[in-house]
């Protein structure tokens, strides 16, 4: 027995699944706690954006610390080592990325 067709025609059923597509993906920003961009699609949507950045610089800060405090607590032999001098200059490269973020977000 042929399921009852929910929409009247192809046209519907599309609208239908670009409806269902936006509300997903308003559910996942909003996950995210970053707020919505503007109505109209020509203006900036700086708040979203520098929200994000925000979020960002957090989550990298958060890594660099981790890193950082991995460095510290390895031996002064490791750390004068191969993998730790390339461990080190990893270290540099996040800094240098926090630096730049800290810049868009000022």
């Amino acid at each position: 027995m042929p399921q009852p067709k929910i929409h009247a025609c192809a046209a519907a059923r599309q609208a239908a699944y670009r409806a269902r597509c936006e509300q997903t993906r308003q559910v996942a920003l909003a996950a995210k706690g970053l707020p919505s961009l503007p109505a109209m699609p020509s203006m900036p949507g700086w708040p979203r954006w520098n929200a994000s950045f925000a979020s960002a610089q957090e989550l990298i800060a958060d890594t660099f610390r981790e890193m950082q405090d991995y460095f510290d607590a390895r031996s002064e032999r490791w750390q004068e080592s191969e993998r730790g001098e390339e461990h080190q200059d990893k270290i540099v490269a996040v800094e240098a990325v926090l630096d730049a973020l800290s810049e868009l977000t000022s």
